[in-house]
């Protein structure tokens, strides 16, 4: 303006000029947010497209997955069928036999975790609370509760009482981390002739004192080191270890209590690696869900 004016202009023209100066510059605003709003839709676009991106990869991912499931199953079909010689009495025979290993293996783990001593901070864990755990299944069914539930009673455990959930779930059916967290271990007792334990199983220490065990897996996705968030499936359920049908059994830990070792001692299941616990640090999980 002050370079218009000493040119000799008159104020008629200056202001034309400042005018038409300040036309375009509402102009060059009015495009900068045009333009900042096709980069927010771009983004959003970019974002929804991104979303499902991994939605059709975790699709396919689950397809495989199902297929490897399928074909286990087939394989296992045919070691029963191999086995019994599809005769029923050969067949009663054989769980007859798994369940005697089972008990006996029962006894072993609850004489090693009775003489486990650890001091339990009671402050190192939350307090139960609705809602701080998320369902390990989408649908959900529970079959037998933690503790001296009928079954246990019946003489399952030896008596002692059942150390967690089960839950309703045919084979395949996804599992899912019930709190964030880190995957510690994951193992299968299965790949010891004679030990009827947990089968497939992954262990889980989440970030506030809890951690958690998922059994009886058909297939296990988690590895050890995996950092997962609440909701992830981390394994798939099955029937694997002792186990009377399918289901998904999750066992709840104040962390401090609970640790991944080999079984030195044990009968069936020497230098079998599986989660040990001081039996006071044992949950109920129920009433975290």
């Amino acid at each position: 303006m002050i370079e218009t004016f000493l040119s000799g202009g008159d104020f008629s023209s200056i202001w034309d000029d400042i005018a038409l100066l300040g036309k375009f510059q509402t102009g060059i605003r009015e495009q900068i947010y045009e333009l900042e709003g096709y980069k927010t839709e771009l983004q959003a676009k970019k974002d929804e497209t991104e979303e499902l991106k991994s939605e059709l990869q975790n699709l396919k991912e689950q397809l495989v997955d199902k297929k490897t499931i399928v074909e286990n199953n087939k394989k296992e079909k045919t070691v029963l069928l191999t086995a019994t010689k599809n005769e029923e009495s050969a067949f009663k025979k054989l769980l007859a036999e798994k369940k005697a290993l089972s008990d006996a293996f029962q006894k072993e783990i609850f004489d090693i975790e009775s003489q486990i001593k650890i001091a339990i901070d009671p402050s190192s864990i939350p307090k139960a609370a609705r809602g701080l755990l998320s369902w390990p299944l989408d649908n959900v069914f529970v079959t037998q509760y933690f503790g001296d539930t009928a079954f246990s009673k019946s003489g399952a455990y030896n008596g002692k009482g059942h150390n967690g959930i089960d839950f309703r779930a045919t084979k395949g059916t996804p599992v899912k981390a019930v709190l964030s967290g880190v995957v510690e271990e994951a193992g299968n007792t299965d790949l010891k002739i004679g030990c009827y334990s947990y089968g497939k199983w992954v262990f889980i220490r989440h970030n506030n004192g809890l951690s958690s065990v998922y059994g009886h897996l058909e297939l296990v996705k988690a590895r050890a080191g995996d950092v997962v968030k609440t909701g992830d499936i981390v394994a798939y359920s099955g029937n694997s270890g002792y186990s009377t049908g399918p289901h998904l059994h999750l066992s709840l830990f104040a962390s401090q209590g609970v640790s991944v070792q080999p079984l030195v001692n044990s009968i069936n299941c020497k230098n079998v690696r599986i989660p040990i616990a001081d039996q006071k640090a044992y949950l109920d999980p129920f009433p975290y869900f």
